[in-house]
């Protein structure tokens, strides 16, 4: 029997409790409210792995069943979860600890059904805040019931924050320049979610781009002339672009107008205590409008400065402010000018991310929580093994360093071609050790996601797509770069050459027989399954089958343009029908889950390199 997040303690023995189906949910009289939503949430998961619907009550009505009290002896977020020969009794200190209790019950029931194994388990989160970081702007825009399966998710597996990052997809109220080819996100979408995410113990935080990363916002006639750089709203659009520029000038008092209108009215649609600022990536500051401003005072003053005025408005609606820490970690003292209840989000997402970014800030008196990474920006699919690395190390600092918490980011650079499932292995593996900081073999805790997430009896689902990601030779950011390369202003053929030629294209067809033989694991492993989870697979296959045609038209471009014979070069004219077919199933898949959203500049993508394949 598998448990996510591993309890702190448990105590088993062998004898076991039968759950009968005349047996009853006992809401203590001692429990919030809220505890009797959470008790529905148990209801239908024992009646989908028993068929026993079984009635909730409040207080001592049966005498058999399971009890949900709350104890405040307990911890905060302490419970006990105790299931003898004949009772199950859930103890919480709060009614959040109480719902902790209820999912460890929940997945024993799942893999259990109605014959429990007797035990004792006390349980406590080693770190407050446990959140996820979801991309909602950079080509996905999540439909509202995907949103709300999140959530579930989340709760299932004890984190207790979620953040969508907002540039420019939600619908504000005099932007619709801003918003106008895409699919917003609106104010009644938000607030749903909100107290939906509300009943399931999750914050859902507030995150706006307030600083850089405002392209769509900084391109439109009506506020170009507060981009950094001049002229933004003559530029054609660019998947590269968008991540290396558009920054607020900081010298135009309309740039924080602007920028506080749109917090004041995105703020009011959130229960939370805390705001996201971002304020990151601030390339381009100093080098275009407000260069004289730099040249006087410098680029940290601007920067800290500019983040400072931010951070007070949002104190001053009585929120607690966050922004990402990439800029400050150059120069860790200047959080000392920061209001105090400033929240630095430190993040880095390498598999050896280094330390000494997190010792340095925690030097410097910063509270900050720590940050790392899905691994799925820029892939088909997640890569696996190198999220683990970076998730166990950045969890490692945040207990090190005295971190008040850790928010596990899901990023969508280039378009999120990356279908948003393909990010459950890695949210659990920040569910997992930001609750308990003792680490399990990657190996091993993929067996037990391949058990609890996708119900697969095998045990190898995640081990086969973790194997899968790694086989993309010409991927999806070298498919970006190369036609934009070929679209720019001034196309230099030799820099395109020399970066291309830099692949080791070599490798696809050894590449794509792996990924082929992985597919086929896939359809094997359906089977094993139950059969709610079975469509879970389909866009792990599209997804294959994306990779292995953009290895094959790497190599086809490598031998037909370049002239470098590759065994793995196939007709250019097929592949360009493969790639169109390819993507039809694409869109389905997007669909399932996104809006419309960004999806025409991925098609615009698929339309260049079809024409290509066509001519050469």
């Amino acid at each position: 029997m598998y448990l996510l997040p591993s309890p702190q303690e448990i105590k088993k023995n062998e004898t076991f409790c039968t759950l009968h189906y005349n047996d009853a949910i006992m809401v203590g009289e001692s429990c919030d409210i809220s505890v009797n939503h959470y008790a529905k949430i148990l209801k239908n998961t024992i009646f989908q792995y028993t068929g026993f619907s079984l009635p909730i009550t409040r207080g001592e009505v049966f005498k058999k069943g399971i009890r949900l009290t709350q104890d405040g002896s307990l911890g905060e977020e302490e419970y006990r979860l105790t299931i003898d020969r004949e009772s199950i009794t859930i103890e919480g200190g709060s009614k959040a600890a109480v719902l902790y209790g209820i999912q460890t019950l929940r997945q024993i029931v799942s893999q259990k059904g109605a014959v429990l194994p007797c035990l004792v388990i006390r349980d406590y989160p080693d770190t407050k805040n446990r959140g996820f970081y979801h991309d909602a702007t950079r080509g996905r825009i999540p439909t509202l019931s995907y949103l709300k399966s999140l959530a579930d998710k989340l709760s299932y597996y004890k984190l207790n924050q979620l953040q969508l990052y907002i540039e420019h997809s939600f619908l504000f109220k005099d932007l619709s320049e801003v918003w106008r080819d895409d699919t917003p996100l609106t104010a009644e979408e938000i607030m749903e979610l909100d107290d939906y995410c509300a009943e399931r113990n999750i914050e859902l935080v507030p995150s706006l781009s307030s600083f850089g990363h405002l392209d769509k916002l900084l391109s439109t006639k009506t506020y170009a002339h507060l981009c950094e750089l001049p002229d933004s709203d003559k530029e054609p659009f660019s998947f590269i672009a968008r991540m290396q520029h558009h920054t607020i000038d900081t010298t135009n008092e309309e740039s924080f107008t602007l920028v506080t209108k749109m917090i004041s009215e995105y703020m009011p649609l959130f229960r939370s205590k805390h705001f996201n600022l971002c304020a990151d990536e601030t390339f381009d500051l100093g080098k275009g409008r407000s260069r004289e401003r730099a040249e006087e005072i410098g680029t940290q003053r601007m920067y800290i400065d500019f983040l400072k005025r931010l951070s007070n408005f949002v104190i001053a609606q009585g929120k607690i402010p966050m922004f990402w820490g990439d800029i400050i970690s150059r120069f860790p003292e200047a959080i000392k000018e920061l209001p105090k209840e400033s929240i630095c989000l430190n993040w880095g997402y390498a598999p050896e991310q280094r330390e000494e970014d997190t010792q340095m800030l925690a030097k410097a008196g910063a509270t900050q929580y720590l940050c790392p990474g899905v691994g799925g920006w820029n892939q088909l699919i997640n890569l696996i093994e190198s999220s683990y690395k970076n998730i166990t190390r950045m969890c490692s600092y945040a207990h090190k360093y005295n971190g008040i918490g850790i928010l596990n980011t899901d990023w969508g650079d280039f378009g999120h071609v990356n279908h948003p499932e393909f990010s459950t292995t890695g949210l659990i593996y920040g569910a997992a050790f930001s609750w308990n900081k003792k680490e399990i073999p990657f190996k091993e805790i993929n067996k037990q996601i391949s058990v609890l997430e996708y119900t697969d009896r095998t045990e190898h689902f995640v081990s086969i797509v973790a194997d899968m990601a790694t086989k993309s030779v010409m991927g999806w950011e070298n498919v970006v770069v190369y036609m934009e390369q070929y679209t720019g202003k001034k196309v230099d053929e030799e820099a395109i050459k020399k970066s291309f030629l830099e692949l080791d294209l070599t490798k696809v067809q050894q590449a794509n027989r792996i990924l082929a033989e992985k597919s086929q694991e896939l359809y094997q492993v359906i089977a094993s399954l139950d059969t709610g989870k079975r469509y879970l697979v389909k866009p792990y296959l599209v997804a294959a089958e994306g990779m292995i045609l953009w290895n094959s038209i790497g190599a086809t471009i490598d031998q037909m343009v370049y002239h470098r014979e590759n065994p793995a070069a196939e007709d250019p004219r097929k592949l360009a029908a493969d790639l169109e077919n390819w993507f039809y199933q694409f869109k389905e898949v997007w669909r399932t889950v996104s809006k419309e959203s960004e999806l025409f500049h991925i098609q615009n993508v698929i339309n260049w390199y079809a024409d290509y394949l066509r001519a050469i």
